[in-house]
């Protein structure tokens, strides 16, 4: 599709962690202008007095939703909360603006699923076949023509990411892989939540949704994908004490046909040697989330422990970047035809 000389974005809800993420990218994207960003709340608050980091970059303030003034950008982030996409979808879509949404209305394509992880009904269902999932290094091409693009998750990233070579290749018994995942607090959002208080997080490590986490009919699903057919993950996430970040660690059992560690390392590299964002390190490292923090970065790692016939794979995004907001704008990159790392070229932040 063809693009205009600078790209009209607008975003729906803005105060949150994923929105000044969005912005903090955006303001230095070669290609785009920020002309919208909606806050039912904050409505006539100047965005850069609400994130003074963003003073002299943004001349910008909330305003309420209005489909009418959202139509006339060229994309549209949502960095909402699940339920607030799925109610604007169609009426946006029908003003022929195209989307990116970051929440989790459109990740899951089976409404009945959907409903049972949110406790709610999809109240669009008819979109859910139409949504592209946003995971470039899987769907790029569908993704370059999508109307809707749903942003993959961050804990999904990560796990994909780190399972996506073994899966299309058949190496590993995909009816018992284990994904053990930890991610930084404002995971969590920006919402006050006791949980995520300093003096509940700071100096502890908890794992939580050990019998059930939403994230995980999304990661069943692109894994599926990946393999061509049903698979079975049993998938813990934790709460460490930091910021951002995501570790996730994932075991695999080997095939009896399956390479050796350093055919299985070859294998990795080959598959991402041409994706932008993800950097497979050398055998017997052990990636650190502080490595990509800020940055749009997946970083890879292969051990097979003793020899024996269980693959790890140590995978680290920065939840808010890679996990979201910086994976929305390399989505958005695709779709229209931009450099897909526009606005992307960070460098983590040390230490």
């Amino acid at each position: 599709m063809s693009r205009p000389e600078k790209l009209k974005v607008g975003i729906v809800g803005g105060t949150g962690y994923t929105g000044v993420e969005l912005l903090r990218l955006l303001v230095n994207h070669p290609h785009v202008e920020v002309v919208a960003i909606t806050s039912r709340s904050e409505d006539g608050v100047a965005v850069a007095d609400m994130f003074p980091s963003l003073r002299g970059e943004l001349d910008l303030r909330f305003s309420v939703p209005d489909v009418k003034v959202l139509g006339r950008c060229d994309v549209v982030f949502f960095a909402t909360p699940h339920n607030v996409a799925m109610r604007m979808m169609p009426e946006l879509l029908a003003e022929n603006v195209r989307v990116v949404d970051l929440s989790a209305d459109f990740r899951v394509r089976d409404a009945e699923v959907w409903s049972q992880w949110y406790n709610e009904t999809h109240v669009c269902p008819e979109l859910l076949a139409e949504a592209v999932y946003g995971l470039p290094e899987m769907n790029r091409e569908a993704i370059r023509t999508a109307r809707l693009v749903a942003c993959a998750g961050c804990y999904p990233t990560a796990v994909q990411l780190g399972m996506l070579p073994l899966l299309e290749h058949g190496l590993v018994d995909d009816q018992s892989l284990i994904a053990s995942c930890a991610s930084g607090v404002s995971g969590g959002g920006k919402a006050t939540k006791v949980p995520m208080l300093m003096a509940e997080a700071s100096d502890n490590f908890k794992a939580y949704g050990a019998s059930g986490h939403r994230h995980l009919p999304e990661i069943e699903q692109g894994l599926a994908d990946m393999a061509g057919h049903a698979v079975q993950l049993t998938f813990v996430p934790h709460l460490v004490p930091m910021i951002r970040g995501i570790n996730a660690t994932l075991y695999s059992v080997l095939k009896s046909n399956a390479p050796s560690l350093a055919q299985l390392q070859t294998l990795f590299e080959q598959r991402y040697q041409d994706e932008p964002f993800v950097d497979v390190m050398p055998m017997g490292s052990h990636p650190e989330t502080r490595f990509v923090k800020g940055t749009n970065h997946c970083r890879l790692a292969l051990h097979q422990p003793q020899g024996r016939n269980t693959l790890v794979v140590l995978s680290v995004i920065d939840n808010l970047t890679k996990g979201a907001s910086g994976q929305a704008i390399q989505n958005m990159n695709i779709m229209f035809d931009l450099p897909e790392a526009a606005g992307l070229n960070t460098i983590a932040l040390l230490p």
